[in-house]
């Protein structure tokens, strides 16, 4: 019998070595707010997303025709950028037929770490259909990387992980802990997650911000159908592209 492809849970930065992501697929996981926001971006018809890993290197975009800049920092927007990390912050009449290059504490720091996966694609729970509907197609052994906050494990991360893993449990070999930890937290939490969100440490940080209008938003299931993986340095919907299957990280 042909063997099941694997799909577990990393919960931490720290942690990703241990999964050996070379050759796998990687899917990036940073609920509130990065993957999220990425998603809505591409949805809205941006022609694609670049994410950088510093200030710095975003700013060096800023004056080229029909690109848009923009950054988060510890949950808020930097001095400098007139766009940040929320979703509502890139509507169509924004975003559409523009690139966007962005920059996060969390999500794109996840994205460079994983450059030597044969695929990195984006999950959000706004496109959690399309992810796992490609997951399936695809059909390799595959890491959920999740972005914590700080090195951290958090709890939205955990949860939709937890969610994936329970679409996929009939096509997919998990048989570590930390995938039967997170699926179980899915399951006991899935009809209540809006309470037990507002316990969370993120939650309660973007409440101080005043923004837990995001969290309502990134937390809907399957608003989006667009799934956003890396070509080179680009992030592009890849149900837009030609070929699903394309790969070609090169950070």
């Amino acid at each position: 019998m042909k063997r099941k492809p694997t799909l577990e849970v990393c919960l931490s930065p720290l942690l990703l070595h241990l999964f050996e992501p070379k050759g796998k697929v990687v899917v990036i996981i940073d609920i509130l707010r990065a993957s999220s926001t990425i998603c809505t971006i591409l949805e809205n018809g941006a022609s694609r997303v670049i994410p950088v890993a510093s200030l710095e290197e975003c700013l060096k975009y800023k004056d080229k025709e029909n690109h848009i800049v923009a950054a988060e920092r510890h949950g808020q927007k930097p001095d400098g950028f007139e766009f940040g990390n929320s979703p509502f912050d890139f509507p169509r009449e924004k975003v559409e037929g523009k690139t966007v290059v962005l920059t996060t504490t969390n999500g794109t720091k996840a994205l460079h770490m994983s450059a030597e996966a044969s695929h990195i694609v984006i999950g959000s729970f706004l496109n959690l259909d399309s992810l796992c509907s490609w997951l399936k197609e695809t059909n390799r052994d595959t890491v959920l990387f999740s972005a914590g906050w700080k090195n951290h494990l958090n709890f939205e991360d955990s949860v939709y992980g937890g969610a994936v893993l329970e679409m996929l449990k009939n096509d997919f070999e998990s048989d570590l802990d930390s995938s039967l930890a997170v699926r179980y937290l899915y399951k006991n939490l899935k009809n209540r997650m809006d309470v037990a969100m507002k316990f969370s440490s993120h939650y309660k940080r973007l409440e101080g911000f005043g923004v837990s209008k995001d969290v309502d938003y990134c937390l809907s299931i399957n608003e989006l159908s667009v799934l956003p993986i890396l070509q080179g340095k680009d992030l592009v919907d890849a149900y837009q592209t030609q070929d699903h299957d394309n790969k070609g990280t090169s950070f």
